[in-house]
């Protein structure tokens, strides 16, 4: 049934560009038996440039699996996956449009996602639209050991680091994707880029997703998701993990969204965090011996994922303790469109009392905001190194 509504959910999304039926990037589950001059490719290791008869005909003294293909020659499973050195950016496909990226399928061989930076360039352009560490585009930000099981409309994750992308991808006369190694050692990255070449409607936006982080907030300050952005488009997800710091409850920071023009006040203000992604009441449910517990949950179009769960009794109230949490929010049935700005905060906040009120929190933050917008996009700001991408180890005090 997910499998379904992946499709139609997809399809939904293909209505945002407009245009002609037969030129919808991707299919509804009720119009696949019909015809259409879209011509399927894929690109991958076994088939590096998807042309039309290029799959499996690596030589075997050529493939990176040569030594275990050695027996079955050409024509086997020669080539299937690429090796990434360290330092080093390596183009994983390209092709000539016009035609829409329907799904990328990604595994990394080493556990640490954000050592490994994803980039995708549209018709020919220098600066990338897309320029996010591999798992946080995937929402996996934690890395491939603690990467949730993600069952939504346009985002998948399963079992075993399988990492894959549904967001439509529409390109008019190129695409390129690239991905660069900053980490320590070599890394065989095994993928698959599926796109068909077929008509691109004349309103079809490009695709953008742009990362941003900060150790810590000042309190009373609020942390930047999206800013800077300039020319019509529509916002339609967004990937956030959050560090709380201090005891208790932290997600109560309202989201906001000021467009086209907006100063001090936004358009669109949501009421906390764990509401705007689709969850209520701090994620909690009793357990059989009615003790609350944090719930995790994989939707069509909100998730909510705890990295190191803690004892809601003893250790969720403790001092000097870190908790990490990933969310994500796609707006497929509901996107926020801007006529010529955007930008997206979220704020840090939780409770405290005798007498209970509010309390500003100094938590940390990563996000990745995807948007479709017609180029060219203003420029992103600089990633963090390498080192400051890393997670730094956990505080995690025992109960005394």
């Amino acid at each position: 049934m997910r499998a379904i509504t992946r499709i139609v959910g997809a399809a939904l999304a293909a209505m945002t560009f407009g245009g002609a039926a037969n030129a919808a990037p991707a299919p509804g589950v009720g119009e696949l038996y019909r015809m259409s001059d879209a011509v399927s490719r894929s690109i991958s290791p076994e088939n590096l440039t998807g042309e039309k008869g290029q799959g499996a005909r690596i030589p075997v003294e050529k493939g990176s699996a040569r030594d275990a293909a050695q027996d079955l020659g050409t024509g086997w499973k020669v080539n299937p996956f690429v090796i990434i050195f360290p330092g080093n950016r390596l183009t994983l496909g390209e092709a000539e449009g016009p035609g829409v990226i329907n799904h990328i399928w990604m595994t990394l061989g080493q556990p640490d996602y954000r050592s490994y930076i994803l980039r995708i360039y549209w018709d020919g352009e220098t600066t990338p639209s897309v320029e996010v560490p591999v798992g946080d585009f995937f929402a996996s930000g934690f890395g491939r050991d603690a990467a949730p099981v993600i069952d939504s409309a346009v985002v998948a994750v399963n079992s075993g680091s399988g990492l894959n992308s549904f967001w439509q991808m529409p390109f008019r006369k190129k695409f390129r994707i690239e991905i660069e190694n900053r980490g320590k050692a070599p890394v065989p990255i095994y993928y698959q880029i599926n796109y068909a070449l077929q008509p691109v409607p004349k309103d079809a936006a490009y695709l953008h997703a742009q990362f941003r982080m900060v150790d810590r907030l000042k309190p009373k300050t609020d942390f930047t998701i999206l800013d800077g952005v300039k020319g019509q488009g529509h916002y339609v997800g967004t990937y956030l993990t959050h560090s709380a710091f201090s005891p208790g409850w932290w997600g109560e920071g309202e989201v906001k969204f000021y467009m086209d023009g907006d100063t001090d006040h936004p358009t669109i203000n949501t009421t906390g965090e764990e509401d705007y992604f689709l969850g209520s009441y701090g994620y909690r449910r009793p357990d059989a011996q009615k003790k609350l517990q944090e719930v995790d949950f994989s939707s069509l179009y909100a998730g909510f994922h705890v990295f190191n769960k803690t004892d809601m009794w003893t250790e969720y109230y403790m001092k000097d303790r870190e908790r990490r949490i990933g969310e994500y929010r796609w707006h497929i049935l509901d996107p926020v469109r801007f006529k010529s700005d955007l930008k997206v905060t979220i704020q840090a906040i939780g409770w405290q009392g005798p007498p209970v009120r509010y309390l500003p929190l100094d938590d940390g933050f990563s996000s990745v905001a995807y948007w479709y917008q017609a180029e060219p996009h203003a420029a992103f700001p600089a990633l963090p190194d390498d080192a400051t991408l890393a997670w730094k180890p956990l505080k995690t005090p025992k109960p005394k």
